[in-house]
């Protein structure tokens, strides 16, 4: 059973041509930087600033994790839709993005972020999110 979505968000993109690579389609590891992109997009939605957030609590939260499906290409000049789905914002935030082409809504590409809350300096990985961030993303306790 899939988990539901917690909160969402989406950004609408257009391939530049240095996004390519010499096949001409978009160069894979391209996807997580379109995926980090609707990351923080979401995030400003939640209206978690991470930034701030580091500097009032010393916390940060790195990608620990991610995977992707790489479906169909997107070559230049393709407009597309990135959307981030919160699937988990507790113990560790979960985040799955699907990348679809606007004219035709083709699926292009899906992945999973999760990120994990780190105390710094002491680069200690706490096991929860804390409580002001999970309700932001859309947790229940």
């Amino acid at each position: 059973m899939t988990k539901k979505v917690l909160m969402s968000s989406q950004v609408d993109l257009t391939v530049p041509f240095h996004d390519l690579d010499p096949l001409n389609i978009v160069w894979h590891g391209n996807y997580l930087k379109y995926f980090d992109i609707a990351r923080f997009a979401l995030f400003a939605k939640a209206g978690v600033d991470l930034q701030q957030y580091f500097l009032d609590h010393k916390l940060l939260f790195p990608v620990s994790k991610t995977t992707t499906k790489h479906v169909l290409p997107l070559v230049h000049r393709d407009r597309f839709t990135c959307r981030a789905d919160v699937r988990e914002a507790r113990m560790k935030i979960v985040l799955d993005f699907e990348i679809r082409r606007l004219s035709d809504q083709a699926l292009c590409c899906r992945g999973r972020g999760e990120q994990v809350a780190v105390k710094y300096p002491e680069q200690e990985i706490l096991f929860e999110i804390p409580e002001e961030v999970s309700l932001a993303l859309g947790h229940t306790p």
